[in-house]
């Protein structure tokens, strides 16, 4: 391809923000036909499938993410170019794309990202999460503009990162208060059998956990390994089992979930890192993130 057809483009931005060829059409007012015969000239002219088919709606392929995340730039900046020639160059300040590692969890995430929603108007957050690896990757290619995650990065694709420290925090043992109540004697040696839905093995936290059960002797009963931490909160308060969270969102973890702290697990510290492309960060958004980390994370 020597030349980008950006109408083209424009139409498989829109497909795959809506998921079907249908919901496009319906929100461009054209015919579906239309949008499917330029879609596939789109990806002939690219030499890649752009989109798949998974059950009602269309996803995207890793080359198809791709270009949707360049594609998101291009008309992020076309919009931003209409504002100015309106005279509205304040209306959005910009856009901030963060990539969040799926391991952190989702209360965090927000305390993390809320200083960059605080202005209205100012900043268009848009956060993707994946694994650190697929994000590392977009990084390097500039389709995320930062990455937060529980771990540093050694090394992304294409390119060197640099690791901000956002701060550390103990972790504790929550659990439904039927279930908890039981535990809270003689804690920790109480968890010896104890049920557990633990972070799945590829995380820093289960790396964590295996070691220091390891070390203290004791045996917890894994009823089950889940991955979206949200989802491990919403068993547990159902009485499912009991589950380890970072203490720095003990209250919100506490009343959106309706569980209670059991006891704190000495020696576990949780790290949070904010990664860039760039050693000194210059966007006022991510400034006040690394800041606003820093008052509520007890770095150190």
């Amino acid at each position: 391809m020597d030349r980008l057809n950006y109408q083209h483009l424009f139409y498989f931005w829109n497909v795959a923000r809506e998921g079907s060829v249908t919901r496009a059409s319906e929100k461009l007012r054209l015919a579906q036909p239309t949008i499917s015969g330029q879609l596939a000239v789109f990806e002939d002219a690219i030499g890649a499938q752009l989109l798949r088919k998974e059950g009602r709606n269309l996803t995207l392929t890793e080359k198809g993410r791709t270009v949707y995340n360049y594609a998101d730039e291009i008309f992020a900046l076309g919009r931003e170019l209409t504002n100015t020639l309106k005279g509205r160059a304040g209306a959005l300040g910009g856009r901030l794309s963060v990539g969040v590692a799926d391991a952190l969890p989702k209360l965090l995430i927000y305390r993390l990202v809320e200083p960059a929603l605080r202005d209205a108007g100012e900043t268009q957050v848009i956060l993707h999460e994946d694994k650190v690896e697929r994000l590392l990757a977009e990084l390097s290619l500039h389709g995320v503009d930062i990455v937060l995650a529980d771990a540093p990065a050694t090394t992304a694709i294409g390119g060197r990162v640099y690791n901000h420290l956002l701060g550390q925090c103990g972790v504790a043992v929550f659990g439904a208060p039927h279930i908890a109540v039981r535990y809270m004697d003689n804690f920790p040696e109480s968890l010896e059998g104890a049920p557990f839905l633990f972070p799945t093995p590829a995380t820093a936290l289960r790396r964590s956990l295996d070691l220091w059960f390891e070390n203290k002797r004791l045996f917890p009963s894994i009823r089950a390994e889940i991955e979206d931490s949200a989802l491990m909160k919403t068993f547990a308060s159902a009485g499912a089992g009991l589950f380890v969270a970072p203490v720095a969102v003990r209250e919100e973890i506490e009343r959106q979930y309706g569980v209670m702290k059991i006891g704190e697990l000495d020696g576990i510290t949780e790290s949070f890192y904010a990664i860039t492309v760039r050693r000194k960060v210059d966007h006022p958004a991510i400034t006040d993130i690394l800041e606003n980390a820093k008052n509520w994370l007890a770095i150190g």
